[in-house]
């Protein structure tokens, strides 16, 4: 399963915030099996999000929108994604009585445009807070606090699969440059990829479906190289 995250909002890209999401979608969708291919941070304005999650439900198995939900002004997130499929946002009845019976708001309360989403979507609820996510087609919107997008993921996740890759990782005190070789014969022996991350020393992981593969592909690095004890 191919997966593109869209992450929305001003403030992850003047820095002001930091985009903890991204990062743990990508390590939670992994775990999962599906393949990350795609990651990008839009500003909260409804066109680049409309043109955004048109591309990618047009390119990728699945996409997973976090941020820019609620009714105040700069919450642009579902009516761009509205947008993206030519669909009108209402009011989802399911939506809002989820929230006056399980949510304790009473419709008084709650801010006008609250229960809105894009026709026909499937709404998900807010167990943490108040704006409901939905599922559109192949898209998922989440809300962009942590802990509530976070809550409203694992209430889907099971939508999400694919082949999980075992990795092992070894790290090399040895420059970067002089492991070329290395990993190109450790590729072409073993049926796993190559990843290097170098750092003070560094880290080499090794990517497969074949668990005992990869072990024996680890080994084989390990054995020709100058490694260091973690």
């Amino acid at each position: 399963m191919r997966v593109a995250v869209v992450t929305v909002g001003d403030e992850l890209l003047a820095g002001e915030t930091v985009n903890t999401n991204a990062s743990w979608l990508g390590e939670r969708l992994t775990a999962r099996g599906a393949s990350v291919e795609r990651v990008v941070t839009l500003p909260d304005r409804e066109g680049d999000i409309a043109r955004t999650v048109n591309e990618y439900r047009a390119e990728y198995d699945a996409v997973v929108v976090t941020g820019g939900l609620g009714p105040t002004h700069d919450d642009l997130t579902m009516a761009g994604v509205a947008a993206a499929f030519g669909v009108p946002l209402e009011r989802n009845e399911e939506a809002l009585e989820w929230l006056e019976a399980e949510g304790g708001y009473s419709n008084e309360d709650l801010a006008r445009g609250t229960a809105d989403l894009p026709k026909g979507a499937r709404p998900l609820h807010n167990e943490v807070g108040v704006a409901p996510g939905c599922v559109l087609g192949s898209v998922y919107v989440l809300p962009g606090v942590p802990g509530e997008m976070k809550a409203m993921f694992e209430a889907v996740v099971d939508e999400f699969e694919g082949t999980v890759l075992h990795v092992e990782a070894v790290t090399v005190a040895e420059p970067e440059s002089a492991l070329v070789e290395r990993f190109e014969a450790v590729r072409d022996r073993f049926d796993v990829t190559v990843g290097s991350y170098p750092g003070e020393n560094v880290t080499v992981r090794l990517r497969g479906e074949d668990p005992e593969e990869v072990e024996r592909a680890l080994a084989w690095l390990a054995e020709r190289s100058e490694t260091v004890e973690e």
